[in-house]
């Protein structure tokens, strides 16, 4: 079992940075995929970045390639979302999530367990 609690968001205009985090208990939070998703009102949840059980994979949507880097700290049993760049269009709730297996997979079936969500608010 893994409880996720994101922390970070808020609002900043176009252009700037925000640094989500998603703080997991459990002893086995190193044995887990995590990602980010993300909710804009009326839309579809979609896949925004992931990483590997130890680090080594990532993946990305194209949208927010060259702009938001995803990383994790098994030690402190926190994965991080750096976001750059922000456009309006990232404004969403932004969700953590975590599978169990190595595999960095970008549907949100694909995952177990969730985060409560935290707001993201970009404005032009």
């Amino acid at each position: 079992q893994v409880q996720l609690v994101e922390s970070g968001g808020g609002l900043v205009q176009a252009g700037g940075s925000l640094r989500l985090s998603c703080a997991a208990s459990g002893r086995t939070f190193s044995s887990y995929t995590l990602g980010w998703f993300r909710q804009a009102p009326g839309k579809e949840r979609e896949f925004v970045a992931g990483i590997s059980w130890r680090g080594g994979s990532t993946s990305y949507a194209d949208s927010v390639k060259g702009r938001f880097t995803i990383s994790r700290d098994n030690a402190k049993n926190t994965v991080y979302l750096q976001m750059n760049s922000l456009k309006p269009e990232d404004t969403a709730v932004y969700y953590c999530a975590a599978r169990w297996g190595t595999g960095v997979l970008v549907t949100a079936q694909s995952y177990d367990y969730w985060g409560q969500g935290t707001q993201v608010t970009v404005s032009s």
